[in-house]
């Protein structure tokens, strides 16, 4: 089989590097354009074997599978460039979340998935969401899943939970990472404590931690409740937390659906412009 990959940027980037460190694929399977040839050079450097195409075109009509790893105000130029070269055999993977598949199933002929990843696929760990348009078959969708499985746990889910599901699997690192690193910070400051060492103590907490929810049988409620003895340190301590973050993720939860919303009503307008 072989799979393309249009966009070698941060995502696109890091699916090829995670897709070959898993042995799912090897680099003489892969093909890729991008607009910075220096991603590109950078790219073989690291595996060898790896095809270089010199258009996106080239990409498109090379492989069996494409993902489409570029912005989202990008999809409209790029369908439309590469649209008359597709076939209704292949099969296009977008990992963007505005872009809707109705966008993508209007102006190209070929089957239609959409994948949100994580950048903890870099470490074959965390959830990729699937979604699936009308012309994907059984077999299309086992073969997608397969390959995902190798990086990630896939999950099925419905396009219009996209934005709420992304918030965890996607965003969530970079959330969970920003909580983490503000009370190292004011560890460091108020204790004089090494910062590496206190680093080093949370990423192995938040490992752990994160092994009793998937495979220890806790619920999060319940995870708490283990640890934080009534009246004790914890438990003063989730007060705080529960009295100081009052609103905070319905904030969050409405900050991201905002600029989703903001993000999809301009891929309405550029993918109802005629190509």
């Amino acid at each position: 089989m072989k799979v393309g990959f249009i966009g070698t940027g941060s995502m696109g980037s890091l699916l090829i590097d995670a897709f070959i460190a898993s042995g799912a694929l090897q680099p003489e399977e892969l093909y890729a354009s991008n607009r910075t040839l220096g991603k590109l050079a950078q790219l073989v450097e690291r595996h060898p074997g790896l095809h270089v195409c010199d258009s996106n075109i080239e990409t498109a009509t090379t492989c069996d599978l494409l993902f489409l790893c570029v912005k989202p105000l990008q999809f409209k130029k790029l369908t439309d460039e590469i649209r008359a070269y597709m076939n209704p055999h292949q099969i296009v993977v977008s990992i963007t979340s505005p872009v809707q598949i109705y966008h993508l199933e209007k102006t190209l002929p070929c089957k239609i998935a959409k994948m949100i990843p994580s950048i903890t696929h870099r470490v074959e760990s965390g959830t990729c969401l699937c979604m699936y348009g009308d012309r994907i078959k059984e077999e299309d969708r086992k073969l997608l899943e397969h390959l995902l499985s190798s990086i990630s746990k896939p999950i099925e889910i419905k396009e219009s939970h996209a934005r709420i599901t992304s918030d965890f699997s996607s965003c969530g690192p970079a959330f969970l990472s920003f909580f983490l690193e503000q009370w190292i910070d004011a560890a460091v400051k108020i204790t004089g404590t090494p910062r590496q060492e206190l680093t080093c103590m949370a990423s192995e907490m938040l490992l752990g931690t994160g092994m009793l929810l998937t495979q220890g049988g806790f619920s999060p409620k319940q995870l708490q409740g283990r640890v934080a003895v009534p009246g004790g340190i914890t438990a003063e301590a989730l007060a705080l937390l529960n009295h100081s973050l009052s609103g905070v993720f319905e904030q969050l939860i409405n900050t991201t659906h905002a600029k989703y919303e903001e993000d999809l009503h301009k891929c309405d307008e550029l993918f109802s412009e005629a190509p």
